[in-house]
């Protein structure tokens, strides 16, 4: 070979290295461009998602809050005086057994009032965490 075509041949090497490299350059950015496009698309529909979550999650404690609420409107005061009274009697029949010696009894009469006195607290209407 000569001396003209190993410069030749050094070139077209040259140039195929540099067409490579390019070439290379070129698919690399444009895969970056894609992924990031994808990665952004992906990552506001799972933001869409989660928005969707938050606000039906909101959307039950609301409803759950008004169900609360309706119940409370819905029983008269009256209800609310009548557990508090039953529980006076549960008291009293406590006392009562507790002077009989009905140590069962009166535990259990006492904790009947106090399922008692828990639903008339569930009616009181100035509930601190509907005043919000």
């Amino acid at each position: 070979m000569t001396v003209i075509q190993i410069c030749a041949l050094i070139t077209i090497v040259i140039a195929l290295a540099i067409l490579y490299w390019i070439g290379y350059r070129g698919g690399l950015t444009d895969g970056l461009a894609q992924g990031y496009n994808e990665g952004h698309a992906q990552g506001f529909i799972e933001g869409m998602d989660e928005g969707e979550s938050a606000g039906s999650t909101a959307l039950e404690q609301i409803s759950e809050r008004c169900r609360r609420l309706q119940l409370i409107l819905d029983h008269q005061p009256l209800d609310r005086l009548t557990l508090l009274s039953i529980a006076e009697k549960l008291k009293l029949a406590a006392d009562t057994f507790r002077a009989v010696r009905s140590d069962s009894q009166a535990t259990q009469a006492l904790a009947l009032r106090d399922k008692a006195l828990s639903m008339a607290a569930l009616l009181d209407p100035f509930e601190l965490g509907d005043a919000a």
